[in-house]
Parts: C-alpha cells; structure tokens; sequence
C-alpha cells in the first residue's frame, strides 16, 4: 500500500538530485569556458547564464569552501558536492527500497 507513494517521492528526489547534478556540472563548465576565453560576459545572454548557475550553485559550494579551502588554485567543491549528491542519492534509494520490500 505504502509502495507506490514511495517510489513517487523517490522519483520525486531522484529528479531533483540528477537536475540539480546536471546545474552543478553546467556551472563548472561555463566556469572553464570563461577563464579559457571561449565565452565572454559582455554577452547579455552569457552573463545572465553565468550568473543564473551562480546563484544556484554558489552557495553549497561556499559552504564546502569553508571545509575545505581552494587547494593550490584548484577548487575542489564541485567535485565535493558531486559526490555528497551521489552518496545521499544512493543512501536515500537504499533506505526507500528496504521500506517497499522489507525482505531486502
């Protein structure tokens, strides 16, 4: 009776978390694309894009920075949030399925 209402969520949160992956991905690449001078900001559209993502993704990445500063110019917090998303993700589906099938 429960299942369906589960997998519902957790279809729920597993879009989110993947869309959310995918934002996380999409910043680090304009990020590249920026300091490599493929994309300009004096671009309107790439500006706001640019600053779209940021304002999505700025703040979990300001929160791990204070863990765990830039290490030699190289920020590793999209790597840290990439791999926090996939470990909750996993743990998350884990605890949902052995609340569909108890015998799991």
């Amino acid at each position: 009776m429960l299942g369906p209402v589960v997998i519902a969520i957790l279809y729920i949160f597993n879009t989110l978390i993947d869309v959310y992956l995918f934002v996380v991905i999409l910043a680090v690449v304009a990020d590249w694309l920026i300091a490599f001078g493929v994309l300009s900001l004096h671009n309107q559209l790439a500006r706001s894009l640019v600053n779209m993502l940021s304002a999505l993704t700025e703040p979990v990445f300001r929160q791990v920075r204070k863990i765990l500063p830039p290490i030699g110019g190289f920020d590793l917090s999209p790597i840290i949030v990439i791999v926090a998303l996939n470990v909750i993700q996993i743990l998350v589906n884990g605890y949902a399925a052995k609340l569909i099938l108890p015998s799991a």
